[in-house]
């Protein structure tokens, strides 16, 4: 098959090669899934520069999320399932066949099925995004009837965590965007109010929205964003960071207590699994009822998916694919 691999390094700074590798066979509870579309995260490139443990398997091909058709599956999984349309999540997580590739080989309940009317674009960018976005929002309860900020309005996790707040009754429910085409994208996913957190009233705007304050904040930027967190919170929000920064934060400690403010941080490898399996179904549930959408997609070929990680890691506003052969 032809892959996407790099070899698994301790010392980090593995690099990326396309080339053909053999198709991998389904083991017990596993699933082959002959891939159409892959999606790129940040995780992604990140993994190829940071050390890693030793790994039984000479080669790691990347990427966690994507779509695609189940071809083949191991002992123990029903014969029922070769012909789905799939999503994938986790593909690349202890398992050296990730989803940029031709075939990719995972667990069963890592393969869930994919509505019809549900593009592979819209499938191959849930996974990451979606996980982690709904892991933010749900940690500590219910959104509905709750007024929910979502920082970097128009990114992948951000565009997930609106659509999924807005499907769950939160209200209102507010973002924050940096220019007008990334507020265009917010509102398009479902936000009632969009500002600028940058502007020096940015606080006094999440309070007119929100007078009694948000109780929950899906938060890229802690150190960045800590001050109009602070003026946005009600007494006893939560404050979700999945994301961490360049350089490790000063936060005003006294000030979150008084606030009663609890800071939930959130690395979706180490969520539990049936936190992780709740997500899923609840992602399913909102798929069904067409509640979540694709961000705008730039699409490179394998043979550039080089490219695609630099665009990831340069920022690029919407949602990176990588398309199969």
């Amino acid at each position: 098959m032809l892959a996407a691999f790099y070899a698994p390094d301790l010392s980090g700074g593995g690099a990326l090669q396309v080339g053909e590798l053999p198709t991998p066979e389904p083991g017990p509870g596993e699933v082959r899934v002959r891939m159409k579309t892959s999606g790129v995260n940040p995780t992604d490139w990140k993994s190829r520069t940071r050390p890693v443990q030793a790994s039984t398997a000479p080669v790691q091909v990347p990427h966690h999320d994507g779509a695609g058709v189940i071809d083949a599956v191991g002992e123990g999984v029903e014969p029922a399932r070769v012909g789905e349309r799939v999503w994938t999540w986790f593909a690349a997580w202890q398992n050296p066949w990730g989803t940029a590739a031709e075939y990719s080989v995972i667990p069963a309940k890592r393969a869930v099925p994919l509505p019809e009317d549900a593009s592979d674009e819209l499938g191959a960018g849930l996974g990451i995004p979606a996980l982690t976005a709904h892991r933010c929002l749900f940690a500590d309860g219910p959104v509905e009837g709750r007024p929910v900020l979502v920082a970097a309005g128009a990114g992948a996790v951000g565009h997930a965590a609106i659509e999924l707040a807005r499907w769950a009754g939160a209200r209102p429910l507010i973002a924050t965007a940096s220019n007008e085409d990334k507020a265009a994208l917010a509102r398009a996913a479902g936000a009632d109010v969009v500002i600028d957190y940058r502007a020096p009233d940015a606080g006094a705007e999440v309070r007119a929205a929100a007078p009694q304050g948000v109780e929950r904040i899906v938060e890229v930027a802690l150190g960045a964003n800590v001050e109009l967190d602070l003026q946005a919170c009600a007494t006893g929000a939560t404050v979700a960071v999945y994301a961490s920064e360049a350089t490790d934060p000063t936060i005003p400690l006294r000030r979150l207590m008084m606030a009663n403010v609890m800071l939930r941080f959130v690395l979706l490898y180490w969520v539990p699994d049936d936190a992780l399996a709740a997500a899923v179904a609840a992602i399913s549930q909102a798929l069904r009822a067409g509640a979540l959408t694709s961000l705008p997609v730039h699409r490179f070929p394998l043979e550039r998916i080089g490219e695609a990680h630099d665009a990831v890691r340069d920022g690029a506003v919407g949602k990176i694919l990588v398309d199969l052969p």
